[in-house]
């Protein structure tokens, strides 16, 4: 499988040879912050990923950095620990093959919605949603 991917005004491109991990919402409030809502996000394996531009990355904590295009903005990235990069999902040109599985940090989300769906729900980080990259 072959991916594609970037930024709005095309400064920063990336494609990803391989799987991709199912997408989990995340609605921690750094997502919130950096997206203005809660962040969909999938993974692949870091080696598996070729970014093509000049990333910009912000250290949003002491174990992870958030990647973006500094010309237009675009939240593209989440790199913490751990083998793999998560992808903002919205950033893929044709994700048509991955389905939301699940939510992680729903103690810390907006007040302003409900999470309505039947997927699993945890209450903060979850690895096995957040780490594993499944056919």
């Amino acid at each position: 499988m072959k991916y594609s991917g970037g930024c709005l005004c095309g400064a920063v491109t990336y494609t990803v040879s391989g799987l991709l991990r199912p997408v989990i919402n995340c609605h921690c409030q750094q997502c919130r912050k950096t997206s203005g809502h809660f962040v969909a996000a999938t993974s692949a394996p870091r080696d598996s990923v070729n970014i093509v531009g000049h990333v910009t990355w912000f250290r949003s904590s002491d174990t992870a950095r958030r990647g973006f295009c500094a010309t237009c903005g675009s939240n593209l990235f989440w790199d913490g620990l751990g083998e793999n990069l998560s992808i903002f999902a919205g950033t893929l040109d044709n994700p048509s093959d991955l389905q939301t599985k699940g939510h992680i940090f729903v103690d810390d989300k907006g007040a302003y919605y409900d999470i309505t769906d039947d997927l699993p729900k945890a209450p903060q980080d979850d690895a096995v949603l957040t780490t594993v990259v499944k056919p």
